[in-house]
C-alpha cells in the first residue's frame, strides 16, 4: 500500500468509528434548540471586497449587514485559493492533500473516498435530522460533484439571481425541522473572462460566448460605451494598490508554473496598462455589488419569514482574486490578495454584533465543519484538524487558540503565524518566501533572499512548523519539497 493510500484509509478508517458512535438529532442537548443554518459562499472575494472593511471602492450593503450582527473574521484563508480544492474542504474538513489534490484538474484522479463521503457536512446534517439543501454552484472533485451523494437535495443549479429567489422561497415555505441551506454564488468569480477575452482579442479571436464571459462583458461594456476609455478610468476606477509591482525575489516558481501556465495571464502580466489594470479593479468591484445584492435578497427573505433570532448565518468565499497586486489576476499563488477570505458569522441569540476579530488565524475549509456542528450539536468526526469557531465568535475562550495556519497550493505551502508568512514552492530560485506581515503586509519584500535582515531563528522556526504540519496530516505532496 502507498503511503497516501495508507494514510487516506487511516483517517477514514477514524472518521467512520466517529459517525458510528455520532449523537442522534433526538439525543443532543442542544437538539430542542437546534439553529437553522443558512451558509452563504460567494467565489473569488478576496478578504477586502467588501465596504465594512474601509473599502471605498464598492458598496456592500448586504454584507455589511451581515457583519454588523455578528463577527468578521480579519484572518481567515482559504485551506487553497482554487475552487475545487478547498470547496472539497469546505465539505469534509480536510486538507486537499489528502486527497492528492493541489489543482482543479486533479479532480478526475482525486481520492475520495466513501467514508470522506459520509463524514461530509451534508451528509452529517442529513443524519442528525436536518432538512438539507444545496443551491448553485458546485465544482467539486468528480466523485463528489452530485450534491445527492453528500446529502443535499437539489434546489437549483442557478448560482445567480435565480438561486438568490429560489433561497428565498425555500426560506419562507414550511418547515417541520431545522434546515442546513448551503447557497453557492458565482459572483465576482465571472472577472476571470476580462483577461481571458482580451488575450483572445490580441489573436483575433471572438470573446468566449458563456454565461460567465457575457456577464462580465456586460459590466465592461458600460464603460467601453463611453467613448474614451482613459476620461472613464480616470474618473471612476480605483487606483492601483501599493504592492501592485512585482516583487524582488518573488520564487521564480510563481512565473513558471503559476503566470506562464496560462498564456493570457502571462500577457497581462507584461502587456496590460496601469489603466487596463484599473479597469479590470473596477469591473471586479461592480460584479462583487452584483453577488451582494443576490445575497441581500437571501437575507431579507429570512428576516421577513421570522427567523433571524434562530438561524446561524455564515458567509465566506472559496478563494480571492490578486486584484492586480504583484501584476496579476485570476487566483492561485499564495499571497494575501488569492489565499485571504472574507469570513462572517452572525447568530443573534449567541454572537454579539459588530464585532471584528484581527487576532485569530481561521480556516474556512477546516473550521466550517466543526463549527456549524457544534452549533448544531452534532459530534464532529475525529481525525479532523480544524476547530469549532464557537468559543472566539462568542468570546467564551479566546487564549488558547492555534499559533498558525496552513494552506496548501498546486506547487507550493504557505504557514502563517501571527506576525510571519512563510511560502515554499517545489522549483525554481527563491523557493522560500518569507514576509513580516507587521511591517510589509503587501509582501514586497522576501526576507528569505536577505538573511542578514532577520531575526535570529525565525525562518528556521516556520521551517520547522510546516515541516510538522506535513508529517502530522500525511501531506505526501509537499514531503518531496520542504524544508528542514
Amino acid at each position: 500500500m502507498r503511503r497516501r493510500e495508507f494514510i487516506t484509509a487511516t483517517a477514514g478508517a477514524a472518521i467512520g468509528l466517529m459517525l458510528k458512535r455520532r449523537t442522534s438529532a433526538t439525543d443532543s442537548p442542544k437538539a430542542g434548540r437546534r439553529p437553522n443554518i443558512l451558509f452563504i459562499m460567494t467565489d473569488q472575494q478576496h478578504a477586502g471586497m467588501m465596504s465594512c472593511t474601509a473599502n471605498k471602492s464598492l458598496r456592500t450593503p448586504a454584507l455589511d449587514r451581515l457583519a454588523a450582527s455578528g463577527i468578521r473574521f480579519e484572518r481567515a484563508y482559504a485551506c487553497n485559493p482554487v475552487c475545487v480544492p478547498n470547496r472539497f474542504s469546505l465539505q469534509t474538513g480536510l486538507m486537499p492533500s489528502a486527497i492528492g489534490m493541489g489543482q482543479n484538474s486533479d479532480s478526475a484522479r482525486a481520492a475520495v473516498t466513501d467514508v470522506m463521503l459520509q463524514g461530509s457536512l451534508g451528509r452529517l446534517f442529513q443524519n442528525a435530522g436536518y432538512e438539507t439543501v444545496y443551491g448553485g454552484k458546485v465544482h467539486l472533485p468528480r466523485k463528489m460533484n452530485d450534491v445527492q451523494k453528500l446529502g443535499y437535495r437539489n434546489l437549483t443549479r442557478d448560482s445567480r439571481r435565480g438561486l438568490a429567489d429560489a433561497c428565498a422561497e425555500f426560506i419562507k415555505g414550511q418547515h417541520t425541522r431545522p434546515f442546513f441551506l448551503f447557497a453557492s454564488f458565482i459572483n465576482p468569480h465571472d472577472i476571470c473572462y476580462m483577461a481571458i477575452n482580451d488575450f483572445r482579442r490580441t489573436k483575433e479571436e471572438a470573446p468566449i460566448g458563456n454565461t460567465d464571459s457575457k456577464t462580465c462583458e456586460a459590466v465592461l461594456d458600460r464603460a467601453r460605451k463611453t467613448g474614451d476609455i482613459d476620461a472613464f478610468v480616470e474618473k471612476n476606477c480605483p487606483a492601483l494598490p501599493a504592492n501592485h509591482e512585482v516583487p524582488e525575489a518573488e520564487p521564480e516558481c510563481i512565473t513558471q508554473k503559476y503566470v506562464n501556465a496560462r498564456p493570457f495571464r502571462a500577457y497581462v502580466r507584461q502587456k496590460w496598462t496601469q489603466n487596463q489594470w484599473r479597469l479590470h479593479r473596477w469591473a471586479y468591484c461592480r460584479l462583487t455589488e452584483m453577488v451582494d445584492k443576490e445575497i441581500g435578497t437571501v437575507l431579507d427573505a429570512l428576516r421577513e419569514a421570522g427567523m433571524e433570532d434562530n438561524t446561524l448565518i455564515v458567509f465566506t468565499s472559496d478563494h480571492g482574486d490578486m486584484d492586480s497586486a504583484h501584476r496579476m489576476e485570476h487566483k492561485s499563488a499564495l499571497y494575501e490578495e488569492s489565499v485571504r477570505v472574507p469570513f462572517i458569522m452572525s447568530y443573534r441569540p449567541e454572537i454579539a454584533e459588530g464585532v471584528v476579530d484581527d487576532t485569530h488565524l481561521v480556516s474556512n475549509g477546516l473550521d466550517l465543519l466543526p463549527t456549524l456542528c457544534d452549533y448544531a450539536g452534532i459530534e464532529t468526526p475525529e481525525g479532523l484538524h480544524g476547530r469549532s469557531l464557537r468559543p472566539l465568535a462568542e468570546g467564551t475562550r479566546t487564549k488558547d487558540w492555534r499559533d498558525f495556519i496552513v494552506s496548501e497550493s498546486q506547487n507550493g505551502r504557505m504557514l502563517r503565524t501571527d506576525r510571519f508568512k512563510y511560502c515554499i514552492y517545489d522549483s525554481g530560485g527563491h523557493c522560500e518566501q518569507l514576509t513580516d506581515m507587521k511591517k510589509d503586509p503587501g509582501e514586497m519584500t522576501n526576507l528569505a533572499a536577505v538573511p542578514a535582515r532577520l531575526s535570529a531563528g525565525v525562518l528556521d522556526k516556520h521551517r520547522r512548523l510546516l515541516k510538522n504540519w506535513v508529517d502530522r496530516t500525511g501531506d505526501e505532496i509537499a514531503a518531496n519539497y520542504i524544508r528542514v
